[in-house]
């Protein structure tokens, strides 16, 4: 690297100026790992402190860092003698794979601590990213049919009903994929999936298997339909004030839901117009002491289940699953105890952040995982399905508070994930010691206080 100078106090000093190439190097390195986080829903908090992580570790200490929703761009100053270097990743596809999100957390951890060269992290980036995926996709279809039944029986549906809500779910991921082929736009896609469901619902009732009971199907479909989108990293980038990722991730998830909601009041319209047979709104059962058990091991099936159709590691998925389990169990005793859904849901969501992020800790496992798949079982689908129902078939304006207070829930489940986490940043040490402050929210990436604490020899 050339050398440069600088003068401090009217002496000269010399100092090391990083090749242009070799921060090309780093900086490459750094976005890519970015990319991938990004793009399995991390915040931009937790970008920003991963790719600065990485390009100090590697010998740049002075780079600046900009997330948004579609991309990242890295600047780094060397001097004011040198022209900076500037790189920018554009990230254009999207997708949910936490074993390659994991493996990239490991290479971070090796880069922070020095057990690992620029080049040769390079390679295993390569690696990591040119994987397939650790299952077959049937496995992931099969999980996807698992967690609506999980949901169903959440919910307090039978056998029989769990079963037709996982062959409709099959379905959809099945024609989903096909549809992907394509490349059809994922807003149709929640067209056709919020139509299949219920169609296909409506479809079984009229034959008289099922009673009241296809509304605890549609609304396990719907779950499953909203479960991919990236509401804790909206919350996540609104509440660390990265307002223009957040407003990007926020028009995702308005736009994906909106699609879901135009396919299921296209199929309601369409039965009505058919002929169809109208099925009064089924509730869930209401929580009992007796029932929460159940409630546990739905949960904990549900989220286990999502976190395999997102291809997590086993560890992962054993953690996941009990993350849903908690969060099942609280909110159960919560409205058992008389609280409304969405206190209900924030405080469950908030007990899966704290727990996730002090179990993920402990056995390294990345907190994203574990407070996305928790929160599932908790999204409103039954609510949501209601309100479209009262709206597209009562004709009644208590659609619009009960879609109201579905929108309520969802962003209480992100919000309380996001403070739990937080809360979980100071006993999450080595020995489970506490630390003397608050640290920064961190669901994926390095955390400064613990590497702090290494470096210190704590």
């Amino acid at each position: 690297m050339p050398r440069g100078t600088c003068e401090l106090g009217g002496v000269v000093v010399a100092r090391w100026v990083p090749d242009p190439s070799v921060v090309n190097q780093v900086l490459d390195l750094a976005l890519r790992i970015g990319e991938v986080q990004l793009s399995s829903g991390a915040g931009a908090s937790d970008v920003t402190a991963t790719i600065s992580a990485v390009a100090n570790a590697c010998g740049l200490d002075q780079c600046e860092v900009d997330v948004t929703f579609t991309s990242i761009t890295v600047c780094c100053h060397r001097g004011p003698d040198h022209a900076p270097v500037t790189s920018l990743r554009v990230v254009r596809s999207r997708g949910l794979d936490y074993t390659r999100l994991a493996a990239v957390e490991q290479l971070v951890r090796d880069i922070t601590r020095h057990r690992t060269t620029t080049l040769d992290a390079a390679r295993r980036l390569d690696q990591i990213t040119q994987a397939k995926h650790p299952y077959p996709r049937w496995v992931a279809t099969a999980a996807w049919a698992g967690m609506a039944a999980s949901v169903t029986v959440l919910l307090g549906a039978g056998p029989l009903v769990a079963l037709v809500a996982a062959v409709i779910t099959a379905v959809i991921d099945r024609i989903g994929r096909v549809l992907n082929r394509y490349n059809l736009p994922f807003f149709f896609q929640q067209v056709i999936g919020g139509a299949l469901a219920t169609g296909g619902s409506l479809a079984v009732v009229s034959t008289g298997w099922l009673g009241e009971s296809p509304t605890l199907v549609v609304a396990a479909a719907i779950t499953v339909l909203l479960s991919g989108l990236s509401v804790v990293g909206a919350v996540q980038d609104a509440i660390t004030g990265y307002t223009v990722t957040a407003s990007g991730r926020v028009m995702e998830v308005a736009l994906m839901t909106a699609g879901l909601i135009g396919g299921v009041v296209l199929a309601l319209n369409m039965a009505k117009e058919l002929g169809l047979p109208t099925v009064p709104l089924a509730n869930a059962l209401p929580p009992t002491a007796l029932r929460l058990p159940v409630q546990a091991l739905a949960g904990a099936a549900a989220a286990g289940c999502f976190a395999l159709a997102s291809y997590a590691t086993m560890r992962s998925l054993m953690v996941a699953s009990a993350a849903g389990a908690l969060g099942a169990l609280g909110y159960g005793t919560l409205v058992l105890g008389g609280a409304g859904p969405i206190v209900a849901s924030a405080v469950a969501a908030a007990g899966i952040g704290f727990c996730g992020g002090v179990m993920a800790g402990r056995l390294r496992v990345t907190p994203l995982v574990v407070a996305v798949s928790g929160m599932t079982p908790l999204f409103p689908g039954l609510t949501t399905y209601r309100s479209l129902y009262e709206l597209a078939v009562d004709r009644t304006s208590a659609g619009v508070v009960t879609l109201m207070t579905a929108l309520g829930i969802a962003l209480a489940l992100g919000a309380g994930v996001v403070l739990g986490e937080y809360l979980a940043q100071p006993v999450r040490t080595t020995l489970g010691r506490l630390e003397r402050r608050l640290g920064p929210i961190r669901l994926v990436g390095p955390t400064w206080q613990r590497l702090e604490a290494r470096d210190n020899g704590v």
